[in-house]
Protein backbone atom coordinates (compact mmCIF):
# COMPACT_ATOMS: atom_id res chain seq x y z
CA UNK A 1 0.00 0.00 0.00
CA UNK A 2 0.95 3.34 -1.00
CA UNK A 3 0.35 6.63 1.45
CA UNK A 4 -1.96 8.76 -0.58
CA UNK A 5 -3.58 12.29 0.51
CA UNK A 6 -6.64 14.09 -1.44
CA UNK A 7 -7.42 17.51 -0.20
CA UNK A 8 -10.35 19.86 -1.55
CA UNK A 9 -11.65 23.02 0.23
CA UNK A 10 -10.09 25.01 2.43
CA UNK A 11 -7.68 22.76 2.90
CA UNK A 12 -7.12 22.40 -0.62
CA UNK A 13 -6.69 25.86 -0.67
CA UNK A 14 -4.42 26.07 2.44
CA UNK A 15 -2.03 23.49 0.90
CA UNK A 16 -1.81 25.79 -2.47
CA UNK A 17 -1.25 28.46 -0.43
CA UNK A 18 1.53 27.37 2.33
CA UNK A 19 2.81 24.12 0.45
CA UNK A 20 5.22 26.56 -1.97
CA UNK A 21 7.07 28.06 1.06
CA UNK A 22 7.68 25.09 2.91
CA UNK A 23 9.40 23.55 -0.36
CA UNK A 24 10.91 26.83 -0.56
CA UNK A 25 12.44 26.91 2.53
CA UNK A 26 13.48 23.62 2.65
CA UNK A 27 11.47 22.15 5.89
CA UNK A 28 11.28 18.34 5.03
CA UNK A 29 14.91 18.17 3.65
CA UNK A 30 15.46 20.39 7.23
CA UNK A 31 13.49 17.82 9.27
CA UNK A 32 15.39 14.75 8.09
CA UNK A 33 18.40 16.57 8.01
CA UNK A 34 17.47 17.17 11.91
CA UNK A 35 17.59 20.71 11.91
CA UNK A 36 16.44 22.19 15.35
CA UNK A 37 16.15 25.89 14.26
CA UNK A 38 13.55 25.06 12.11
CA UNK A 39 10.46 26.08 14.98
CA UNK A 40 12.43 29.14 15.97
CA UNK A 41 15.40 29.99 18.43
CA UNK A 42 13.36 29.96 21.85
CA UNK A 43 12.68 25.73 20.33
CA UNK A 44 16.09 25.22 19.54
CA UNK A 45 17.83 23.73 22.24
CA UNK A 46 14.90 21.44 23.04
CA UNK A 47 14.68 20.27 19.40
CA UNK A 48 18.36 19.85 18.97
CA UNK A 49 17.79 16.80 21.16
CA UNK A 50 14.38 15.39 20.05
CA UNK A 51 15.15 15.08 16.20
CA UNK A 52 16.21 11.23 16.72
CA UNK A 53 13.12 9.69 15.18
CA UNK A 54 13.48 10.77 11.62
CA UNK A 55 16.33 7.96 11.81
CA UNK A 56 13.72 5.36 14.07
CA UNK A 57 13.35 3.05 11.45
CA UNK A 58 17.34 2.48 10.60
CA UNK A 59 18.02 2.12 14.13
CA UNK A 60 15.40 -0.34 15.26
CA UNK A 61 16.29 -2.54 12.84
CA UNK A 62 19.20 -4.83 15.16
CA UNK A 63 16.30 -4.68 17.78
CA UNK A 64 13.79 -7.24 15.84
CA UNK A 65 15.98 -10.15 16.33
CA UNK A 66 16.47 -9.18 19.82
CA UNK A 67 12.93 -8.70 20.59
CA UNK A 68 11.32 -12.16 18.88
CA UNK A 69 14.46 -14.22 20.05
CA UNK A 70 12.94 -13.17 23.69
CA UNK A 71 9.37 -13.89 22.52
CA UNK A 72 10.42 -17.18 21.49
CA UNK A 73 11.84 -17.66 24.45
CA UNK A 74 9.00 -16.68 26.66
CA UNK A 75 6.79 -18.98 24.49
CA UNK A 76 8.47 -22.15 25.14
CA UNK A 77 8.40 -21.61 28.45
CA UNK A 78 4.33 -21.26 28.37
CA UNK A 79 4.44 -17.36 28.90
CA UNK A 80 2.13 -16.18 25.83
CA UNK A 81 0.27 -13.46 27.85
CA UNK A 82 1.73 -10.13 27.41
CA UNK A 83 0.64 -6.97 29.61
CA UNK A 84 1.92 -3.15 28.89
CA UNK A 85 1.91 -0.68 31.86
CA UNK A 86 2.63 2.47 30.25
CA UNK A 87 1.16 5.88 29.84
CA UNK A 88 0.87 8.17 26.44
CA UNK A 89 3.12 7.20 23.62
CA UNK A 90 4.54 4.05 25.60
CA UNK A 91 0.91 2.58 25.03
CA UNK A 92 -0.98 4.42 22.58
CA UNK A 93 1.60 3.33 19.38
CA UNK A 94 1.35 -0.59 20.78
CA UNK A 95 -2.05 -0.30 21.24
CA UNK A 96 -2.63 0.24 17.45
CA UNK A 97 -0.15 -1.86 16.45
CA UNK A 98 -1.19 -4.94 17.90
CA UNK A 99 -5.30 -4.57 17.71
CA UNK A 100 -4.15 -3.79 13.57
CA UNK A 101 -2.34 -6.77 13.51
CA UNK A 102 -4.98 -8.98 15.09
CA UNK A 103 -2.49 -9.89 18.19
CA UNK A 104 -3.50 -9.88 21.93
CA UNK A 105 -1.73 -7.45 23.96
CA UNK A 106 -3.10 -6.30 27.29
CA UNK A 107 -2.86 -2.74 27.73
CA UNK A 108 -2.72 -1.52 31.65
CA UNK A 109 -2.95 2.89 31.07
CA UNK A 110 -5.23 2.98 33.95
CA UNK A 111 -4.93 3.68 38.41
CA UNK A 112 -8.50 2.77 38.60
CA UNK A 113 -8.19 -0.29 40.97
CA UNK A 114 -10.62 -2.71 39.00
CA UNK A 115 -8.72 -1.94 36.00
CA UNK A 116 -5.17 -2.95 37.64
CA UNK A 117 -6.51 -6.34 39.52
CA UNK A 118 -7.87 -7.39 36.24
CA UNK A 119 -4.80 -6.91 34.23
CA UNK A 120 -3.79 -9.12 37.95
CA UNK A 121 -6.64 -11.61 37.39
CA UNK A 122 -5.80 -12.60 33.68
CA UNK A 123 -3.46 -15.52 34.61
CA UNK A 124 0.02 -14.77 35.94
CA UNK A 125 1.34 -17.70 35.33
CA UNK A 126 1.70 -17.37 31.89
CA UNK A 127 2.12 -13.46 31.80
CA UNK A 128 5.15 -11.65 30.97
CA UNK A 129 4.82 -7.56 32.16
CA UNK A 130 6.34 -4.83 30.01
CA UNK A 131 6.71 -1.40 32.13
CA UNK A 132 7.68 1.55 29.60
CA UNK A 133 8.44 4.65 31.06
CA UNK A 134 10.94 7.34 28.94
CA UNK A 135 11.61 9.00 32.16
CA UNK A 136 11.50 5.81 34.34
CA UNK A 137 9.90 7.88 37.09
CA UNK A 138 6.07 7.87 35.58
CA UNK A 139 3.97 7.46 38.84
CA UNK A 140 1.43 5.18 37.11
CA UNK A 141 3.93 2.59 35.74
CA UNK A 142 6.36 2.45 38.66
CA UNK A 143 2.94 1.61 41.12
CA UNK A 144 1.69 -1.16 38.48
CA UNK A 145 5.05 -2.58 38.12
CA UNK A 146 5.31 -2.86 42.04
CA UNK A 147 1.86 -4.45 42.28
CA UNK A 148 3.04 -7.36 39.82
CA UNK A 149 6.32 -7.50 41.43
CA UNK A 150 4.11 -8.34 44.39
CA UNK A 151 1.87 -10.13 42.57
CA UNK A 152 4.62 -12.83 41.24
CA UNK A 153 6.54 -13.53 43.92
CA UNK A 154 3.13 -14.69 46.00
CA UNK A 155 3.32 -17.07 42.94
CA UNK A 156 6.55 -17.98 43.51
CA UNK A 157 7.66 -16.63 40.47
CA UNK A 158 10.59 -14.65 40.52
CA UNK A 159 9.76 -11.24 38.58
CA UNK A 160 13.25 -11.30 36.52
CA UNK A 161 11.60 -13.71 34.71
CA UNK A 162 8.68 -11.87 33.34
CA UNK A 163 9.44 -8.34 33.46
CA UNK A 164 10.86 -6.49 30.50
CA UNK A 165 11.70 -2.81 30.57
CA UNK A 166 11.56 -0.06 27.98
CA UNK A 167 13.00 2.45 29.27
CA UNK A 168 15.67 6.06 28.78
CA UNK A 169 19.19 4.72 29.55
CA UNK A 170 20.58 6.09 32.96
CA UNK A 171 16.75 7.05 33.96
CA UNK A 172 15.71 5.42 37.48
CA UNK A 173 13.74 2.89 36.13
CA UNK A 174 17.10 1.32 34.07
CA UNK A 175 19.38 1.89 37.06
CA UNK A 176 16.37 -0.28 39.18
CA UNK A 177 15.40 -2.79 36.60
CA UNK A 178 19.18 -3.88 35.95
CA UNK A 179 19.87 -4.09 39.72
CA UNK A 180 16.91 -5.89 39.94
CA UNK A 181 17.95 -8.45 37.02
CA UNK A 182 15.12 -7.43 34.66
CA UNK A 183 15.41 -7.59 31.11
CA UNK A 184 16.14 -4.12 29.41
CA UNK A 185 15.55 -2.69 26.23
CA UNK A 186 17.05 1.10 25.86
CA UNK A 187 15.17 3.68 24.35
CA UNK A 188 16.71 6.35 22.15
CA UNK A 189 16.77 9.39 24.64
CA UNK A 190 16.28 12.33 21.48
CA UNK A 191 12.85 10.56 20.85
CA UNK A 192 10.28 12.02 22.83
CA UNK A 193 7.45 10.10 23.65
CA UNK A 194 4.57 10.64 20.92
CA UNK A 195 7.19 10.57 18.61
CA UNK A 196 8.44 7.21 19.76
CA UNK A 197 6.06 4.53 17.43
CA UNK A 198 8.67 2.98 15.59
CA UNK A 199 11.25 2.77 18.31
CA UNK A 200 11.71 0.76 21.03
CA UNK A 201 8.68 1.70 23.14
CA UNK A 202 6.55 0.48 20.04
CA UNK A 203 8.27 -2.41 18.80
CA UNK A 204 9.09 -4.32 22.30
CA UNK A 205 5.67 -4.57 23.35
CA UNK A 206 3.78 -5.33 19.80
CA UNK A 207 6.38 -7.65 19.26
CA UNK A 208 5.93 -9.81 22.41
CA UNK A 209 2.75 -10.18 21.43
CA UNK A 210 3.19 -11.42 17.82
CA UNK A 211 3.16 -8.61 15.71
CA UNK A 212 5.16 -8.37 12.71
CA UNK A 213 7.15 -5.77 13.37
CA UNK A 214 9.55 -5.97 10.92
CA UNK A 215 6.71 -5.16 8.53
CA UNK A 216 5.81 -2.36 9.83
CA UNK A 217 9.42 -0.81 9.61
CA UNK A 218 9.54 -1.79 5.55
CA UNK A 219 6.27 0.10 5.69
CA UNK A 220 7.72 3.06 7.58
CA UNK A 221 10.58 2.80 5.15
CA UNK A 222 8.59 2.97 1.83
CA UNK A 223 7.47 6.74 2.71
CA UNK A 224 11.20 7.86 3.96
CA UNK A 225 12.33 9.24 0.61
CA UNK A 226 8.91 10.54 -0.27
CA UNK A 227 8.49 12.78 3.23
CA UNK A 228 12.23 13.85 3.05
CA UNK A 229 12.15 15.31 -0.10
CA UNK A 230 11.53 19.08 -0.65
CA UNK A 231 8.43 18.97 -3.27
CA UNK A 232 4.92 19.95 -3.91
CA UNK A 233 3.54 16.12 -3.67
CA UNK A 234 5.14 15.35 -0.43
CA UNK A 235 2.12 13.84 1.69
CA UNK A 236 3.44 14.87 4.59
CA UNK A 237 3.53 19.13 3.61
CA UNK A 238 0.51 18.77 2.10
CA UNK A 239 -1.12 17.31 5.59
CA UNK A 240 0.67 19.87 7.81
CA UNK A 241 -0.48 22.52 5.39
CA UNK A 242 -4.30 21.38 5.11
CA UNK A 243 -4.14 20.61 8.92
CA UNK A 244 -2.58 24.13 10.20
CA UNK A 245 -2.70 26.76 7.57
CA UNK A 246 -6.13 27.25 7.07
CA UNK A 247 -7.56 31.00 6.82
CA UNK A 248 -9.29 31.35 8.81
CA UNK A 249 -7.51 28.76 10.65
CA UNK A 250 -9.79 25.64 11.63
CA UNK A 251 -7.99 25.15 15.22
CA UNK A 252 -10.08 21.70 15.45
CA UNK A 253 -9.04 18.67 14.08
CA UNK A 254 -11.73 15.82 13.49
CA UNK A 255 -10.36 12.54 12.92
CA UNK A 256 -12.67 9.43 11.39
CA UNK A 257 -11.67 6.26 10.87
CA UNK A 258 -13.59 4.85 8.03
CA UNK A 259 -13.12 1.76 6.35
CA UNK A 260 -9.27 1.61 7.15
CA UNK A 261 -7.84 -2.19 8.45
CA UNK A 262 -5.86 0.04 10.87
CA UNK A 263 -7.77 0.11 14.04
CA UNK A 264 -7.22 2.66 17.08
CA UNK A 265 -5.25 5.07 14.29
CA UNK A 266 -7.05 8.46 16.00
CA UNK A 267 -6.25 7.19 18.91
CA UNK A 268 -2.61 7.70 18.49
CA UNK A 269 -2.85 10.63 16.32
CA UNK A 270 -5.10 12.64 19.26
CA UNK A 271 -1.99 12.58 21.50
CA UNK A 272 0.64 12.98 18.60
CA UNK A 273 -1.05 16.53 17.80
CA UNK A 274 -2.38 17.34 21.11
CA UNK A 275 0.51 17.51 22.68
CA UNK A 276 2.83 18.72 19.82
CA UNK A 277 0.61 21.79 19.13
CA UNK A 278 -1.48 22.76 22.09
CA UNK A 279 0.73 25.31 24.46
CA UNK A 280 1.22 28.86 24.56
CA UNK A 281 -2.10 29.57 24.15
CA UNK A 282 -3.06 28.35 20.44
CA UNK A 283 -2.73 24.92 18.88
CA UNK A 284 -4.56 22.59 17.06
CA UNK A 285 -7.53 20.57 19.00
CA UNK A 286 -7.92 16.84 17.98
CA UNK A 287 -11.56 14.90 18.24
CA UNK A 288 -11.78 11.66 17.91
CA UNK A 289 -14.92 10.82 15.51
CA UNK A 290 -17.15 8.58 14.21
CA UNK A 291 -18.65 8.46 10.46
CA UNK A 292 -21.81 9.44 11.83
CA UNK A 293 -21.22 11.62 15.21
CA UNK A 294 -22.78 15.28 15.49
CA UNK A 295 -19.49 17.24 14.13
CA UNK A 296 -20.49 15.32 10.52
CA UNK A 297 -23.21 15.66 10.33
CA UNK A 298 -23.20 19.16 11.10
CA UNK A 299 -19.45 20.56 10.52
CA UNK A 300 -18.70 23.40 12.58
CA UNK A 301 -16.69 26.22 10.82
CA UNK A 302 -13.80 25.63 13.03
CA UNK A 303 -13.41 22.05 12.67
CA UNK A 304 -11.33 20.22 9.78
CA UNK A 305 -11.81 16.69 9.19
CA UNK A 306 -9.23 13.99 8.09
CA UNK A 307 -10.84 10.65 7.30
CA UNK A 308 -8.64 7.61 7.18
CA UNK A 309 -9.80 5.59 4.60
CA UNK A 310 -8.75 1.94 2.92
CA UNK A 311 -7.85 3.53 -0.50
CA UNK A 312 -8.59 7.50 -1.51
CA UNK A 313 -8.42 6.19 -5.26
CA UNK A 314 -11.82 4.37 -4.25
CA UNK A 315 -13.06 6.12 -1.80
CA UNK A 316 -16.77 7.54 -1.85
CA UNK A 317 -17.50 11.17 -2.20
CA UNK A 318 -17.52 12.65 1.18
CA UNK A 319 -17.89 16.43 2.82
CA UNK A 320 -16.40 18.67 0.51
CA UNK A 321 -13.36 20.41 2.35
CA UNK A 322 -12.20 16.99 3.85
CA UNK A 323 -8.96 15.46 3.83
CA UNK A 324 -8.79 11.69 3.24
CA UNK A 325 -5.86 9.56 3.79
CA UNK A 326 -4.98 5.96 3.09
CA UNK A 327 -1.85 3.88 3.71
CA UNK A 328 -0.21 1.34 5.45
CA UNK A 329 0.30 1.71 9.79
CA UNK A 330 4.50 2.21 9.14
CA UNK A 331 3.79 5.05 6.32
CA UNK A 332 0.92 6.56 8.77
CA UNK A 333 3.10 6.78 11.63
CA UNK A 334 5.88 8.43 9.40
CA UNK A 335 4.16 10.49 7.46
CA UNK A 336 2.22 11.96 10.61
CA UNK A 337 5.29 12.73 12.87
CA UNK A 338 6.50 14.82 9.92
CA UNK A 339 3.24 16.55 9.31
CA UNK A 340 3.03 17.50 12.77
CA UNK A 341 6.36 18.57 12.95
CA UNK A 342 5.41 21.16 9.79
CA UNK A 343 2.13 21.92 11.25
CA UNK A 344 4.16 23.28 14.76
CA UNK A 345 6.26 25.37 12.21
CA UNK A 346 3.34 26.54 10.81
CA UNK A 347 1.43 27.68 13.75
CA UNK A 348 4.86 28.90 16.08
CA UNK A 349 5.16 26.47 18.62
CA UNK A 350 7.80 23.93 19.76
CA UNK A 351 6.50 20.09 18.58
CA UNK A 352 9.03 18.91 21.21
CA UNK A 353 7.98 20.06 24.86
CA UNK A 354 4.72 19.78 26.96
CA UNK A 355 5.29 22.48 29.59
CA UNK A 356 1.92 22.34 30.99
CA UNK A 357 2.13 18.51 32.04
CA UNK A 358 3.99 18.84 35.28
CA UNK A 359 1.67 21.26 36.50
CA UNK A 360 -0.89 18.52 36.93
CA UNK A 361 1.35 15.96 38.30
CA UNK A 362 2.50 18.36 41.20
CA UNK A 363 -0.77 19.38 42.12
CA UNK A 364 -1.57 15.02 42.52
CA UNK A 365 1.79 14.80 44.36
CA UNK A 366 0.53 17.59 46.86
CA UNK A 367 -2.78 16.06 47.38
CA UNK A 368 -1.59 12.19 48.29
CA UNK A 369 1.20 14.22 50.48
CA UNK A 370 -1.29 16.74 52.40
CA UNK A 371 -4.63 14.48 51.91
CA UNK A 372 -6.85 16.66 52.49
CA UNK A 373 -11.09 15.94 52.92
CA UNK A 374 -12.73 15.90 50.26
CA UNK A 375 -14.83 18.85 49.59
CA UNK A 376 -18.76 18.69 50.17
CA UNK A 377 -21.00 18.32 46.98
CA UNK A 378 -23.10 21.34 45.96
CA UNK A 379 -25.82 17.99 45.75
CA UNK A 380 -26.82 14.82 45.28
CA UNK A 381 -28.30 13.39 42.68
CA UNK A 382 -29.66 9.40 42.37
CA UNK A 383 -26.29 8.60 44.05
CA UNK A 384 -24.19 11.06 41.87
CA UNK A 385 -22.47 13.86 43.97
CA UNK A 386 -21.78 16.70 41.72
CA UNK A 387 -19.27 19.35 42.36
CA UNK A 388 -18.31 22.48 40.58
CA UNK A 389 -15.26 24.92 40.38
CA UNK A 390 -18.28 28.20 39.99
CA UNK A 391 -21.24 27.46 42.66
CA UNK A 392 -23.21 28.93 39.89
CA UNK A 393 -23.04 26.29 37.72
CA UNK A 394 -25.58 24.38 40.27
CA UNK A 395 -28.05 26.47 40.56
CA UNK A 396 -30.44 24.38 39.04
CA UNK A 397 -29.67 20.99 41.92
CA UNK A 398 -29.94 19.01 38.41
CA UNK A 399 -27.25 17.54 36.56
CA UNK A 400 -28.91 18.02 33.40
CA UNK A 401 -29.09 21.73 34.70
CA UNK A 402 -25.46 22.02 35.53
CA UNK A 403 -24.64 20.11 32.02
CA UNK A 404 -26.59 22.64 30.21
CA UNK A 405 -25.05 25.53 32.63
CA UNK A 406 -22.09 24.58 31.52
CA UNK A 407 -22.80 24.32 28.04
CA UNK A 408 -23.83 28.07 27.83
CA UNK A 409 -19.96 28.50 28.72
CA UNK A 410 -18.86 27.33 25.97
CA UNK A 411 -17.34 29.95 23.57
CA UNK A 412 -18.69 30.07 19.67
CA UNK A 413 -14.73 28.89 18.82
CA UNK A 414 -15.05 26.43 22.60
CA UNK A 415 -15.16 22.39 23.00
CA UNK A 416 -16.55 20.25 25.67
CA UNK A 417 -14.19 17.87 26.95
CA UNK A 418 -14.92 14.57 29.05
CA UNK A 419 -13.07 13.00 31.48
CA UNK A 420 -13.77 9.51 33.02
CA UNK A 421 -11.12 8.73 35.81
CA UNK A 422 -12.83 5.66 36.25
CA UNK A 423 -12.51 1.89 35.73
CA UNK A 424 -12.65 1.42 31.85
CA UNK A 425 -13.37 -2.45 32.59
CA UNK A 426 -16.33 -1.83 34.80
CA UNK A 427 -18.00 0.91 32.57
CA UNK A 428 -16.75 0.84 29.03
CA UNK A 429 -19.92 1.90 27.73
CA UNK A 430 -19.15 5.30 29.74
CA UNK A 431 -17.09 6.58 26.22
CA UNK A 432 -20.40 6.45 24.34
CA UNK A 433 -21.68 9.79 26.38
CA UNK A 434 -19.13 12.04 24.37
CA UNK A 435 -21.52 11.52 21.53
CA UNK A 436 -24.57 12.97 23.44
CA UNK A 437 -22.65 15.76 24.97
CA UNK A 438 -21.79 16.91 21.70
CA UNK A 439 -25.36 16.78 20.09
CA UNK A 440 -26.67 18.38 23.58
CA UNK A 441 -23.85 21.21 23.92
CA UNK A 442 -23.71 22.01 20.03
CA UNK A 443 -19.53 22.12 20.18
CA UNK A 444 -17.34 19.76 19.46
CA UNK A 445 -17.07 17.31 22.53
CA UNK A 446 -13.51 14.83 23.59
CA UNK A 447 -13.49 12.12 25.96
CA UNK A 448 -10.77 10.65 27.53
CA UNK A 449 -10.51 7.84 30.11
CA UNK A 450 -8.16 9.28 33.30
CA UNK A 451 -5.54 9.39 33.55
CA UNK A 452 -4.39 7.98 30.24
CA UNK A 453 -5.74 11.21 28.84
CA UNK A 454 -3.21 13.06 31.07
CA UNK A 455 -0.51 12.02 28.82
CA UNK A 456 -2.18 12.68 25.64
CA UNK A 457 -4.73 15.72 25.39
CA UNK A 458 -4.10 17.16 29.47
CA UNK A 459 -1.37 19.08 27.84
CA UNK A 460 -3.30 21.45 25.25
CA UNK A 461 -6.28 21.41 28.06
CA UNK A 462 -4.28 23.80 30.17
CA UNK A 463 -1.90 25.15 27.55
CA UNK A 464 -3.82 25.38 24.46
CA UNK A 465 -6.59 28.11 24.44
CA UNK A 466 -9.11 29.17 27.26
CA UNK A 467 -11.87 27.84 25.62
CA UNK A 468 -13.07 24.38 26.90
CA UNK A 469 -15.26 23.57 29.92
CA UNK A 470 -14.55 20.22 31.84
CA UNK A 471 -16.70 17.61 33.07
CA UNK A 472 -15.28 14.55 35.16
CA UNK A 473 -16.19 11.51 36.19
CA UNK A 474 -14.72 9.95 39.19
CA UNK A 475 -15.95 7.03 41.08
CA UNK A 476 -15.50 6.11 44.78
CA UNK A 477 -15.85 2.00 44.95
CA UNK A 478 -15.09 -0.07 47.82
CA UNK A 479 -12.25 -1.77 45.56
CA UNK A 480 -8.79 -0.74 46.10
CA UNK A 481 -5.48 -2.24 46.15
CA UNK A 482 -2.49 -1.82 48.06
CA UNK A 483 0.87 -0.64 46.06
CA UNK A 484 4.12 -2.48 47.76
CA UNK A 485 6.45 0.54 48.82
CA UNK A 486 4.01 3.68 48.77
CA UNK A 487 2.13 5.10 51.51
CA UNK A 488 -0.95 5.58 48.99
CA UNK A 489 -3.57 2.91 47.64
CA UNK A 490 -4.42 3.15 43.49
CA UNK A 491 -8.15 4.72 44.41
CA UNK A 492 -6.37 7.08 46.34
CA UNK A 493 -3.92 7.85 43.80
CA UNK A 494 -6.29 8.07 41.02
CA UNK A 495 -8.16 10.24 43.04
CA UNK A 496 -5.58 13.02 43.63
CA UNK A 497 -4.78 12.74 39.70
CA UNK A 498 -8.73 13.71 38.87
CA UNK A 499 -8.46 16.30 42.08
CA UNK A 500 -5.14 18.17 41.26
CA UNK A 501 -6.01 18.01 36.99
CA UNK A 502 -9.24 19.83 38.33
CA UNK A 503 -7.15 22.28 40.30
CA UNK A 504 -5.34 23.27 38.04
CA UNK A 505 -8.10 23.42 35.19
CA UNK A 506 -9.88 25.71 37.44
CA UNK A 507 -6.67 28.11 38.65
CA UNK A 508 -6.73 28.38 34.56
CA UNK A 509 -9.71 29.95 33.99
CA UNK A 510 -11.37 26.62 33.17
CA UNK A 511 -15.03 25.27 34.78
CA UNK A 512 -14.70 22.03 35.87
CA UNK A 513 -18.07 19.90 36.96
CA UNK A 514 -17.02 16.79 38.96
CA UNK A 515 -19.35 14.17 38.74
CA UNK A 516 -18.46 11.38 40.95
CA UNK A 517 -20.30 7.89 40.95
CA UNK A 518 -20.67 5.78 43.70
CA UNK A 519 -22.77 2.80 42.24
CA UNK A 520 -21.36 3.18 38.68
CA UNK A 521 -22.84 0.27 36.93
CA UNK A 522 -26.63 1.96 38.33
CA UNK A 523 -25.69 5.82 38.13
CA UNK A 524 -24.16 5.39 34.15
CA UNK A 525 -27.70 5.65 33.22
CA UNK A 526 -28.34 8.45 35.14
CA UNK A 527 -25.28 10.36 33.18
CA UNK A 528 -26.28 9.42 29.92
CA UNK A 529 -30.40 10.85 30.69
CA UNK A 530 -29.14 13.65 32.22
CA UNK A 531 -26.89 14.58 28.28
CA UNK A 532 -30.24 13.54 26.60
Amino acid sequence: MTFAIRVSGAARAAAEAAVPALVADLVASGITAEDPALWGSSAEAEASRRLGWVEAVADARPLVPEIVALRDDLRARGVDRVVLAGMGGSSLAPEVITRTAGVDLEILDSTAPADVLAALDGGLERTVLVVSSKSGSTVETDAQRRVFEAAFRDLGIDPAERIVVVTDPGSPLDAEARASGYRVFEADPEVGGRYSALTAFGLVPSGLAGADIDRLLDEAESVMLEVAIDSPSNPALVLGAAIAATSPRRDKLGLIADGTPIQGLPDWIEQLVAESTGKDGTGILPVVLLPVSPEVDSVPADLQIVRIVDDVDDAPHHGHGEVLISGSLGEQFLVWEYAVAVASRLIGVNPFDQPDVEAAKEAARGLLTDRPAAAAPAFVEDGVEVRVTDPTLAASGTIAGVLDALWARVPADGYVSIQAYVARSEVPQLDGLREMAAADSGHPTTFGWGPRFLHSTGQYHKGGPANGVFVQITERTPVDLEIPGLAFTFAQLIEAQADGDARVLAARGRPVVTLTLTDPQTEVLSLFEAAL
